[in-house]
């Protein structure tokens, strides 16, 4: 068998703790759990990326604009803290 893929494994589980359908009242709640996060990969790709395109220093725009070249996804603050964080000193 083969390991279901991460939507088939999400929609399983929501089928399981909802057998009945997911309460309107829960929608926020559980989109809140299944946001999206850079992985560890991503985060390190965001730091090459920066740091390859010589842009010194970075703020915030300049990561959520290499987050975006890398993920196609809007950045959250969480992701721009965290990709800050692997930067160099001084970066």
């Amino acid at each position: 068998m083969s390991k279901p893929s991460f939507v088939e494994a999400i929609v399983g589980w929501l089928r399981e703790g909802y057998p009945q359908g997911v309460p309107a009242q829960d929608y926020v709640p559980l989109l809140a759990l299944l946001r999206r996060r850079l992985t560890d990969d991503e985060v390190a790709a965001v730091v090459a990326e920066l740091i390859s395109s010589g842009q010194v220093p970075v703020d915030s725009a300049d990561i959520g604009t290499s987050i975006t070249k890398v993920t196609d996804a809007l950045p959250s603050e969480d992701d721009i803290d965290r990709v800050r964080e692997h930067l160099p000193a001084g970066l």
